[in-house]
């Protein structure tokens, strides 16, 4: 058996069995990676460029953009790749890379949409404050709180995964490196760091899932205390699109880690991988910008600027 010294490369799980399934898949994948750059990327430039809408709500998600672009650009480019090129192949050191940026980037995007409840909530609740509460110098620092925190946290959990010795071969069943398939190629069958680390973990989530739905309950509790139907839909119509996005975001992500284990095969893990991995950040620009005006008409103006620079 090899051990994790011996270990240079992993073997990912291939998308299909067949070369013309493997290069339709990799048109799939491909069509749907660049449908998420161009959300992202149009949500990131419109919030960037448009001072109308430097606001607490739009910095929030611009750093939501970019960390949609950041998780999705660490799975997909690889396994495209892996796709066109009839390889399975990714090395010990690109495994550890995937690993460690993909649970960033993940961990990351649910402290933020923690604190844009938060920002929704004292917005809504404590409106005479917001401007106190929510200045940019707060922004900036829970923003950096979330994105340095969680780049800390993933730094411990992937050096935890990779101090385990691995003496079960080097086949991950997946199409990426996931953290649970590493963890089964151990030849220990637990390891007190990673058990504490998945205390941490489901504790973190845990209090992140109250914090948010504590705060919808004040805020829903608020909206309808609200005298004028109009104010009613308008504070709605601010909250939705980001409780869509946590629905989206815990449902997936949910579904991945409490399936049965009935259910679990190597074709399910691939689809349940690809439906938390792919699906959040190419559908999250979609539902921010559906009933947002203020961001269609900034989108507007930019590929309007976009088309008109175009000799």
């Amino acid at each position: 058996m090899p051990n994790s010294s011996s270990i240079s490369e992993f073997l990912l799980l291939p998308l299909a069995d067949t070369r013309q399934l493997q290069l339709l898949h990799f048109w799939l994948l491909l069509g749907i990676y660049l449908a998420a750059l161009l959300g992202n990327g149009l949500i990131s430039t419109a919030v960037a460029c448009d001072r109308r809408l430097h606001t607490p709500m739009y910095f929030f998600l611009l750093n939501l953009a970019l960390l949609d672009l950041g998780c999705i650009s660490t799975t997909l480019p690889k396994a495209m790749a892996n796709a066109l090129w009839d390889t399975r192949a990714i090395s010990y050191a690109g495994c550890a890379a995937q690993i460690f940026f993909f649970v960033f980037f993940l961990s990351a995007e649910f402290s933020l949409l923690t604190i844009m409840s938060y920002d929704r909530y004292v917005a809504i609740c404590k409106p005479l404050h917001y401007g106190t509460l929510m200045d940019s110098r707060a922004c900036a620092t829970m923003a950096a709180a979330a994105w340095s925190s969680m780049l800390l946290y993933s730094l411990l959990h992937t050096a935890s995964t990779f101090s385990l010795p691995l003496c079960q071969g080097n086949v991950v069943n997946q199409f990426f490196c996931e953290i649970p398939q590493i963890l089964k190629l151990s030849c220990s069958e637990s390891n007190l760091r990673e058990v504490v680390l998945l205390i941490f973990s489901a504790s973190l989530v845990f209090g992140c899932f109250v914090f948010i739905v504590v705060s919808y309950v004040q805020i829903f509790l608020a909206v309808l205390r609200m005298p004028s139907e109009q104010g009613r839909h308008k504070a709605f119509s601010t909250c939705l699109p980001h409780l869509a996005v946590v629905s989206l975001f815990v449902s997936t992500g949910a579904f991945a880690n409490l399936k049965p284990l009935s259910l679990s095969s190597p074709s399910m893990d691939l689809m349940v991988a690809l439906l938390y991995s792919v699906v959040p950040p190419t559908l999250n620009p979609i539902i921010y910008s559906m009933r947002n005006r203020e961001i269609k008409h900034s989108l507007r103006e930019v590929l309007q600027s976009a088309l008109f620079q175009i000799p």
